[in-house]
């Protein structure tokens, strides 16, 4: 038997072409279409990956996925697509960004491959999903080439939903596949003067005869603010990234995940919120903002607002409170009295969603008319939305602490959670409560009743002592005692 001797040389020719190949596809789409893309002040792939992960944590995978066509056409760098593993705040995260320089980020069969091989990693690793989008969609060379038959990564984000953390980031023009893919997300943030869509202005000019811009189809401000299709709109790529590391700094992750804690923070300690006297005003005719009493019940510096924009009656957000990071649902009476709209329980409800999916405390802060009447948000499906809402908090089986602060009518305090025996961990009031099927003004002459009746219904309405007496709360507490009342929930073993 004759031994292989040792062959540097040989060795040192494979490695000089593993490292041009590697330098190859590092380089993109070349020095001119990066400077394109910096000139219209976006990011490569690779520097937005490198902002996202922890420093040298990004382990790249399948780098040199399109450099060898089989039918002998010249190589595509990564096939525009850049993924692997990397880290944020030091746990391990799957990412994959669309690159832009090369074929305006179009996926082709390897680009494909990739994206399977990427998800699938994050389904079998159980890790979070980080999708960074910037192409356009299906390449349109693909017709002339087999296609191989496998799953393709649409099907595969569509059954990571509920296991682990997916976050999209639109930072460019999202087209077809890539878009339709980004819509599994737990969170979507849309960098201003980005877009997304199912088909672009050509497409639309020739099948529909419309001429219309990438704005007018699927601008960031329209998605966030009127579709509802984006959660939050960013004001530059790094203030993108900066959400999506603190949206996954609050999440276990994967289901089942030990939701994450700081107790001991200075922040943390508890501590009475007086301030709520002056903020909430016991009269329910008065308008107060919402925000002004998150900001006094939550540890500092840890709230952060979900889709600001759309559904501005409901205010949806992340926060520690105690240092437990928790899911919060809160009626806003800045807008609106806080009526239940159509778009504010379709937000909500995809928020409490996301708590039941990953053990996030829940916490309702009622303060609401009810679900809005009228001809337009009857059109806008405002039952439907509810009804969703109140399955999704129904559904819920965390750890759910419901504070009403004054007013709750009809249904509008049971898609907030308020019913008597919903799973609470504990069900709170302030004294100013005022409850009722209807209001009391307006829901007398809505139901016909007397001088004498109106009045029973407002007095029965005034307060939290009728409801406390029947046990339809817990505790009614003084409004500086709310934070420290909620922090002992979330602390129950």
């Amino acid at each position: 038997m004759v031994l292989a001797t040792h062959n540097p040389e040989a060795w040192n020719s494979l490695l000089q072409q593993l490292q041009a190949r590697t330098d190859a596809a590092k380089a993109m789409g070349g020095e001119d279409k990066i400077a394109r893309q910096h000139s219209r002040n976006r990011q490569t792939a690779r520097e937005r990956i490198d902002i996202l992960c922890d420093s040298a944590s990004f382990s790249e995978i399948g780098a040199l996925a399109g450099g060898n066509h089989p039918g002998g056409a010249a190589a595509v760098p990564g096939d525009g697509l850049v993924g692997g593993t990397g880290r944020v705040h030091g746990r391990s995260v799957v990412v994959m960004a669309e690159d832009f320089t090369v074929k305006g980020g179009s996926i082709g069969h390897p680009n494909a491959a990739k994206r399977a091989r990427l998800v699938r990693m994050a389904a079998e690793q159980q890790l979070p999903l980080v999708l960074m989008l910037d192409g356009a969609g299906e390449r349109a060379t693909n017709g002339s080439e087999r296609y191989p038959v496998a799953p393709g990564d649409l099907q595969l984000v569509a059954d990571l939903k509920g296991q682990v953390p997916v976050v999209t980031l639109v930072m460019g023009t999202s087209a077809g596949h890539g878009a339709l893919t980004g819509m599994f997300a737990d969170l979507i943030i849309m960098t201003a003067g980005s877009a997304m869509f199912t088909a672009g202005p050509p497409l639309v000019k020739a099948a529909l005869g419309i001429d219309a811009t990438a704005e007018e189809l699927g601008g960031a401000q329209m998605h966030t603010a009127e579709s509802g299709v984006a959660h939050n709109l960013a004001n530059s790529e790094a203030e993108a990234v900066a959400m999506a590391r603190y949206f996954l700094s609050m999440l276990p992750a994967r289901a089942g995940g030990k939701v994450p804690e700081s107790r001991e923070a200075p922040a943390a300690q508890p501590r009475a919120v007086d301030q709520l006297m002056t903020l909430i005003p016991p009269q329910v005719n008065l308008a107060y903002d919402m925000r002004d009493v998150l900001q006094e019940l939550v540890d500092s510096q840890t709230l952060f607002e979900l889709q600001p924009a759309y559904g501005r009656t409901m205010i949806v957000a992340l926060a520690r409170i105690g240092g437990v990071a928790c899911m919060i649902v809160a009626n806003q009476p800045a807008v609106m009295a806080g009526a239940i709209t159509a778009a504010g329980a379709y937000k909500a409800t995809h928020f409490i969603d996301v708590a039941a999916a990953f053990g996030l405390p829940l916490l309702s802060l009622l303060d609401n008319p009810g679900v809005l009447p009228g001809a337009a948000s009857e059109r806008e499906g405002v039952l439907r939305a509810a009804g969703q809402m109140f399955a999704a908090q129904r559904r819920y089986r965390g750890r759910k602490v419901v504070a009403t602060l004054r007013k709750a009518f009809g249904f509008g305090s049971s898609v907030m959670g308020m019913n008597p025996w919903d799973r609470q961990t504990i069900s709170l009031a302030l004294p100013s409560v005022t409850l009722g099927g209807v209001p009391a003004i307006g829901g007398a002459e809505a139901t016909r009743a007397s001088a004498e009746e109106s009045a029973q219904m407002q007095e029965l309405q005034s307060g939290a002592w009728v409801p406390a007496d029947a046990m339809a709360f817990d505790k009614v507490i003084a409004p500086g005692e709310l934070r420290n009342e909620i922090i002992q929930a979330l602390y129950l073993d």
